[in-house]
């Protein structure tokens, strides 16, 4: 038997899933497309997009951002090019940090 995993959120990470839910309805609404067309077009079921539509903590995030797309959301600016230039600076900045956090254990020699 699998154990439930209660998690809390943030009232920002809330919000921001209570935004995108949003975004998503409307700009589905003002192309006229039906739950079950998106659903079809991104490959997963009407409930599940119902789920996203509603804000739920427990959607994938890729599935969430390809309703995005598919709706017409832009994430992260208006075209792919500024996309790809974000994930490049990204990476970039990424690439000159250490691979791994180590905590610093300062022990202080106070034996004098």
């Amino acid at each position: 038997m699998s154990k439930v995993i209660t998690r809390s959120y943030s009232r920002y990470t809330l919000d921001a899933l209570q935004l995108m839910a949003g975004l998503i309805r409307s700009a589905r609404k003002e192309r006229r497309l039906t739950m079950q067309d998106v659903a079809d077009r991104v490959g997963i079921s009407r409930g599940l997009l119902q789920r996203i539509e509603k804000g739920d903590t427990k959607c994938e995030i890729g599935v969430v951002f390809e309703v995005a797309a598919v709706v017409g959301i832009k994430l992260f600016g208006s075209d792919d090019e500024r996309l790809s230039y974000y994930k490049k600076s990204t990476q970039e900045k990424l690439s000159l940090m250490p691979k791994s956090v180590r905590k610093i254990n300062k022990q202080v020699d106070d034996d004098f």
